[in-house]
């Protein structure tokens, strides 16, 4: 399943709703639109979706703190992510602003490229575990829960010298960004060689 040919093209929609914030589980499948630069967390960013509607912002000065903020558009808090320091593989950590675990994205020994999301699912309590698998190295991973398509990202390298952009199809019913912090976790592992 290491190509992006080996995933669906299109997700089926989610109800209930499945992710960690209601409001951000659109009606529509949606493709978010994430820069490099935001996920290098060159300072302050957004991201959008492909029609160029703002989706989230991201504040901070990017793992080197070891925190990133994440807001909506009125730059209300939603969570902040953290690299969980000291662990054997590359953990990350959302907290809301109580300091409460929202939720987790782990890398999972095995010979297969695997990384796991875990949280509460918002709509019912039921606690979800979704897989992230693929070519972590390459340009195409898939995210799934009970083996149900979720989302799919793909990097695509700009034309010339531009830096690689992802393009994330989300299903409808899913919360999008939760999705973008799982990407933005899985490009920052995949950086630092901890996802082979």
């Amino acid at each position: 399943m290491g190509s992006s040919n080996s995933f669906p093209t299109t997700l089926t929609p989610f109800h209930p709703p499945l992710g960690i914030h209601r409001q951000f589980c659109m009606h529509q499948p949606t493709t978010l639109v994430i820069h490099e630069a935001a996920v290098n967390f060159a300072g302050d960013v957004s991201i959008f979706d492909s029609n160029g509607v703002e989706v989230l912002r991201c504040k901070g000065k990017g793992f080197v703190g070891n925190r990133k903020g994440f807001t909506d558009t009125y730059d209300r808090q939603l969570f902040t992510l953290r690299m969980k320091l000291l662990s054997i593989h590359k953990t990350f950590v959302a907290e809301d602003g109580n300091g409460r675990e929202v939720f987790v994205v782990k890398k999972q020994l095995g010979l297969r490229n695997r990384m796991v999301v875990t949280f509460t699912n918002a709509v019912d309590g039921s606690p979800i575990e979704l897989d992230m698998y693929g070519d972590f190295r390459g340009r195409s991973v898939a995210i799934t829960w009970n083996d149900r398509p979720v989302a799919h990202i793909s990097r695509q390298h700009a034309l010339a010298l531009g830096p690689p952009t992802y393009h994330v199809m989300v299903a409808a019913g899913v919360d999008l960004v939760l999705i973008a912090a799982v990407c933005i976790c899985f490009d920052e592992a995949r950086k630092n060689g901890n996802t082979a």
